[in-house]
C-alpha cells in the first residue's frame, strides 16, 4: 500500500485551504492509499491516530506572556519541534510521497529540509503568496502591494503588515530572511500546485522556476450540491468577514443600486460593516456563519452570489460551490476571480474596490429576465461538471507525483467513484 504524508497546520475544516487538504485525502483514501497526517494540535481537530505526532498549538496574534511570546516567535521563524516531531512519525512510516498545504508559523518550512534529508518526494500546494511575499497576501495597509519583490522583505516591518504590529512584522520578517537563506522552498520542493493561472504567473514574476510550477484548478463534488437555478430578488456573500474580502465597498453598492444582500459569514470587521449597513440604510442581512445544508439553502435562494474581493485571490472554492448550487457569480476583476467567470454567460465582473462598477453589475443582474439569470446558473453548473471535477483534480495530481518519481499506478487499476 502506497502512504501519503498529508501535511497542514488546522486539522479541522477552518476554511478554503483545509477544505482542499480533506478533500485530497479522501480522495487518496479512496485510491488505496494510507494517509498519514501530520498538524497542529487543537480543540477542534478531527481524531486521528497519529496525533501524539502533532505539534503543539500556536495562533499569531494571541495574547501570550512575554515568555510565550519568545518561545512561539523562534518557532514561527524555524520551528524545531516540528521537525524532531515528524523526525518521529518518519521512524515510524515510510511515505511515498509528501504532500503539504499551509505550514507556515504552527509548524514552519523547517520540515522541508527534513524531507528532503529523508529522501522523501515533496509537493506543497499554495493557498496564499507566502512563498514570495512574506504577509501572504501581497496587500499592505495602503492596498495592492509588491515592494518585497526581489528579496525587499524589510518592506513587511516598514509598514508593518502584520496586523499592524511592528513585532509580529519583524518576525514574519525574520522568517522570510531564514528561509529565503536556507532555500527552503527552492531547495526542497520537487513540485508546487498552484490553482490558478494568476498565481503561476505572479510567482514567475517573483523569480519562481517555471518549470517548479503544477496549475491544478480546484474541484469540488458536484454530486453533493444539489442546484436550484430559480433566481430570487436578494445577492449572498458568504466567506469570511474581513477587509481585504471587499465588503465595505458591496454594502455601499447594494445601498446605491436598491439590492438586498445576505452576508454569510463572521469575522473581525463585523461590528463596523453593521454599522455601515446601518448608517446608509443598506438592506444587509448579517446571518451569521453558515455551513453545509443551511448554507446551500440561503445560497439557493438567491439571486447571484457576490465576491467583493480588493486582494490577490487565488481560486476561490466559493465560486465554484455557488455554481454547483445553480447560481451566477458577481465578482471582482483581480487575482484569480476573472478566470473563473464567463462574461455574461456564468456571471459579470467588476472593477475591484469600485462602489460604481459594483452596482453596475448589481443593477444589471437584476434586471435581466429571470430565465437569463436561469440560464447563467446553468451554465455554471455545466462548467463545474465538465471542468472542476474530482477525476480532473486526481489525474493533474498523480501526473505531478509520477513527473516527481512516485510509482503511482495508472487510473485504470482504480476505482473512479467520489471519496466518501
Amino acid at each position: 500500500m502506497s502512504t501519503l504524508l498529508a501535511i497542514n497546520n488546522y486539522f479541522y475544516e477552518r476554511g478554503g485551504a483545509e477544505a482542499v487538504f480533506f478533500s485530497h485525502n479522501r480522495m487518496m483514501t479512496a485510491l488505496g492509499w494510507n494517509v498519514v497526517p501530520f498538524a497542529m494540535k487543537h480543540e477542534k481537530n478531527v481524531p486521528s491516530a497519529w496525533a501524539d505526532h502533532f505539534v503543539d498549538e500556536i495562533e499569531m496574534g494571541r495574547d501570550y506572556s512575554l515568555a510565550q511570546n519568545l518561545v512561539r516567535a523562534s518557532k514561527v521563524v524555524y520551528s524545531f519541534e516540528a521537525r524532531h516531531r515528524l523526525d518521529e512519525l518518519l521512524d515510524r512510516v515510510r511515505p511515498d510521497v509528501a504532500h503539504a498545504h499551509n505550514i507556515y508559523h504552527p509548524i514552519s518550512p523547517s520540515i522541508l529540509g527534513l524531507l528532503r534529508k529523508r529522501h522523501i518526494p515533496t509537493v506543497l500546494t499554495l493557498h496564499d503568496l507566502k512563498v514570495a511575499c512574506p504577509a501572504y497576501t501581497m496587500l499592505a495597509p495602503d492596498g495592492i502591494c509588491e515592494r518585497c519583490r526581489g528579496g525587499r522583505i524589510h518592506n513587511v516591518l516598514r509598514h508593518r503588515c502584520i496586523h499592524g504590529s511592528l513585532s509580529l512584522s519583524f518576525i514574519v520578517m525574520l522568517e522570510a530572511a531564514t528561509h529565503l537563506l536556507l532555500g527552503s522552498y527552492r531547495r526542497h520542493v520537487d513540485r508546487f500546485i498552484v490553482p490558478s493561472r494568476f498565481y503561476l504567473e505572479k510567482l514567475c514574476e517573483w523569480g519562481l522556476p517555471r518549470a517548479s510550477l503544477r496549475h491544478v484548478p480546484n474541484f469540488v463534488d458536484a454530486s453533493r450540491y444539489e442546484p436550484d437555478f430559480r433566481p430570487g430578488r436578494h445577492y449572498v456573500y458568504f466567506g469570511r468577514v474581513a477587509a481585504p474580502k471587499g465588503l465595505a465597498t458591496l454594502i455601499q453598492a447594494v445601498a446605491a443600486s436598491g439590492s438586498s444582500l445576505t452576508v454569510a459569514g463572521t469575522g473581525p470587521e463585523l461590528p463596523a460593516l453593521r454599522a455601515l449597513a446601518e448608517r446608509l440604510g443598506a438592506r444587509v442581512e448579517f446571518a451569521g456563519h453558515l455551513a453545509g445544508d443551511t448554507l446551500h439553502a440561503a445560497v439557493r435562494s438567491a439571486r447571484a452570489v457576490v465576491l467583493p474581493s480588493e486582494w490577490y485571490e487565488n481560486a476561490p472554492i466559493s465560486i465554484l460551490e455557488a455554481y454547483a448550487l445553480g447560481k451566477p457569480v458577481i465578482g471582482a476583476r483581480i487575482g484569480g476571480i476573472p478566470e473563473l467567470i464567463r462574461e455574461h454567460q456564468t456571471g459579470r465582473t467588476f472593477d475591484s474596490g469600485s462602489v460604481a462598477s459594483l452596482s453596475a453589475a448589481l443593477d444589471e443582474l437584476s434586471g435581466l429576465p429571470d430565465s437569463r439569470v436561469e440560464q447563467m446558473g446553468q451554465a455554471g453548473r455545466d462548467w463545474v461538471d465538465r471542468d472542476f471535477t474530482l477525476a480532473g483534480y486526481r489525474e493533474r495530481i498523480l501526473a505531478t507525483y509520477r513527473d516527481i518519481g512516485v510509482n503511482v499506478p495508472s487510473l485504470g487499476l482504480w476505482p473512479l467513484q467520489a471519496p466518501s
